[in-house]
């Protein structure tokens, strides 16, 4: 049996459960040709610099991360690039003030939003995102106290992806009874989630990418979805919010030309 260590810190629970299956899924598929295995998952939380490391210090298999994820770029890693979440980490829903929803639900453009600042955890790939499109951005801290510092006012907003925005809302930020989602503006941009494997491991780099052949022509990689978001559009409402559409400079060119579309969600 082939043990195989899946790094899957650092992200929100439902992101969690979420790519655990779709991997569970891929191995699966495959274990007539590559043989049963067992999961070794580890769900430790890494500074930036130590989660670009998560091969090369960590000696971590495989996890998931998005596309051009700049953390890795002088690592070397085996990218499978085939998008496992239908670029819904893309799609992003802001957590606000509850004293600023009328503010916020008042703009109808881009530049307006600009005005106000956005926090960000340290190292997260959506703060180059932001400012290369000219939004202003307060990059600091983590995940864990990004919350008590937007109920504090030291910045206007924060987004998640709408994959997992009800999560992190309802596991993180509800516990601050000042905080809400936002309900009428919706950010767009490239942000596919893939698997990085390990570059000593071809052979599982390999296995990943011909189960994801497999569960997708199956069927059981749309299923995985919708047994998660099959409602996301009508729950966050996203197809009435006002929609702002984002350059990504860090996208990989086989992603670039990814455009809203929640007629396939």
């Amino acid at each position: 049996m082939t043990e195989i260590d899946f790094w899957n810190g650092n992200r929100s629970e439902i992101r969690q459960l979420y790519e655990r299956e779709i991997l569970e899924a891929v191995l699966k598929s495959t274990i007539k040709k590559y043989g049963d295995f067992s999961i070794k998952e580890s769900f430790t939380e890494y500074s930036g610099t130590e989660e670009s490391k998560a091969f090369s210090k960590k000696n971590h298999h495989l996890l998931v991360t998005i596309a051009g994820n700049q953390k890795f770029a002088d690592e070397e890693k085996i990218v499978i690039s085939k998008p496992i979440a239908k670029n819904l980490l893309g799609y992003r829903i802001l957590i606000i003030n509850a004293k600023d929803a009328k503010k916020f639900s008042e703009i109808k453009e881009a530049e307006i939003l600009k005005k106000y600042v956005q926090g960000i955890p340290e190292t997260w790939s959506d703060a180059a995102i932001f400012r290369y499109n000219n939004f202003i951005v307060s990059e600091e801290g983590n995940f864990d106290d990004i919350f008590k510092r937007l109920s504090r006012a030291n910045f206007d907003y924060v987004t998640f992806g709408a994959n997992e925005v009800l999560s992190v809302f309802e596991n993180r930020a509800s516990k601050l009874k000042t905080l809400e989602i936002e309900s009428k503006l919706l950010i767009f941009y490239p942000f596919p989630l893939v698997f990085y494997v390990n570059p000593t491991m071809p052979e599982l780099a390999k296995r990943v990418e011909e189960g994801l052949q497999i569960i997708t022509a199956s069927g059981e990689l749309d299923a995985i979805f919708n047994n998660y978001y099959s409602d996301i559009v009508d729950t966050l409402q996203m197809d009435k919010r006002t929609l702002f559409v984002l350059d990504n400079p860090l996208i990989p060119n086989e992603f670039a030309n990814l455009q809203p579309n929640l007629v396939e969600l």
